[in-house]
């Protein structure tokens, strides 16, 4: 099957953006400018969670369905190892139908996946406990050395295999947004911050390399604890030394553009905790990105589910939506990623698309 052609644009993101604003009635304060002057929406389809099987696989493409039709979402976000690569192969195959049938633009739809750890293919004939042995050490691909916690792996020759098989999963002919799968929380505690920065350069030349070959617009750094920790932790990465490192390798105009992190009512530290060194001063995690020209994701918004139980209900909002509101409102933040895949809880959390975000009082109120 032919790979589906073309990337997010600024012409398609912003035809997306004024058909949802004037046929759906969405405030345009629901989009956000991105980098490369592109607009997203400020709620993001995720596709973590789910077993590896054909239920599932419906009920993310159908997810995605909903929501690119909806007008409320044209983010879309997975990973080669989520759902042992089904989840990127499901969002391929509900992109290329409404692309086909001439409901969405490829230009409209901004999508990211993620690279870094082992991912064994669950619709492969090898079991999954053989499959990294057989498709990528034997073949000279991985070298065993490279792994780090049984788990992880960041070689060029790795992340170019992965790149491309992440392409032929989607069904796409370049991707939106590569992130760097917990790099440095994986591989800072084994290596030390120096070898990982190497590694870092090393990797970053082969993302420049895949932009030069328009299949790639920008890569990224997903991460957990790194970008939020304290400077003393041990764990811990400026986010100034990465963005050197793209500077090294890219120059002015590199690829390294956005960053994807925890932000929740639970895990708050991006808004509140000053530990990134950026224009000369110490700022939280959303300012220096803003200083650095990054542009910020945000995942686990109702931190697995519990605050959609029993977190807080504001304003008429239910305490999933209020999660939700919250996570849209930080200042500097482009937008939440969430995983839905029922139909009560996509009707739910969509419609918070629908009311403005909130200004940095009600934000404010509900952080402290």
């Amino acid at each position: 099957m032919p790979l589906l052609t073309g990337k997010a644009t600024p012409e398609g993101t912003t035809r997306f953006r004024d058909r949802a604003v004037r046929d759906r009635r969405l405030p345009l304060e629901h989009f956000r400018p991105a980098p490369g002057k592109l607009w997203v929406s400020s709620l993001g389809l995720g596709t973590y969670i789910g077993p590896p099987d054909a239920v599932t696989d419906l009920a993310v493409q159908e997810s995605a369905t909903v929501c690119l039709t909806s007008g409320r979402v044209n983010v879309l976000d997975t990973a080669i190892n989520y759902r042992y690569q089904r989840a990127e192969r499901s969002l391929g195959r509900g992109l290329a139908q409404l692309v086909e049938r001439g409901e969405v633009a490829r230009d409209e739809v901004f999508v990211a996946s993620k690279n870094g750890y082992l991912a064994p293919d669950a619709e492969s004939k090898i079991p999954p406990e053989r499959w990294v042995e057989e498709e990528l050490v034997r073949p000279g691909i991985l070298d065993p050395a490279d792994i780090v916690d049984h788990c992880h792996a960041m070689s060029p020759s790795y992340l170019t295999d992965q790149f491309r098989r992440s392409l032929d999963n989607l069904g796409l002919a370049s991707l939106d947004l590569l992130y760097l799968h917990n790099g440095p929380d994986a591989q800072i505690p084994v290596v030390g911050r120096e070898a990982f920065l190497a590694r870092l350069e090393a990797a970053f030349r082969v993302f420049e390399g895949f932009r030069t070959q328009d299949r790639l617009s920008f890569y990224g750094l997903a991460t957990w604890d790194c970008l939020r920790a304290r400077r003393t932790d041990a764990g811990y990465l400026s986010l100034e030394s990465a963005v050197r490192v793209a500077r090294k390798v890219g120059g002015a105009d590199h690829g390294f553009r956005f960053l994807q992190f925890p932000f929740n009512l639970v895990m708050p530290e991006a808004a509140t905790l000053r530990n990134q060194p950026a224009g000369g001063e110490v700022v939280d995690l959303f300012s220096a990105a803003r200083k650095l020209g990054l542009g910020c994701f945000t995942s686990v918004p109702l931190f697995q589910g519990q605050l959609a139980r029993t977190g807080p209900k504001r304003n008429g909002l239910t305490s999933a939506q209020t999660a939700l509101q919250f996570a849209r409102s930080a200042p500097g933040t482009l937008g939440p990623l969430i995983g839905q895949k029922r139909s009560e809880h996509l009707s739910e959390n969509l419609e918070v698309a629908a009311r403005l975000p909130w200004g940095a009082e009600p934000f404010a109120g509900l952080l402290a």
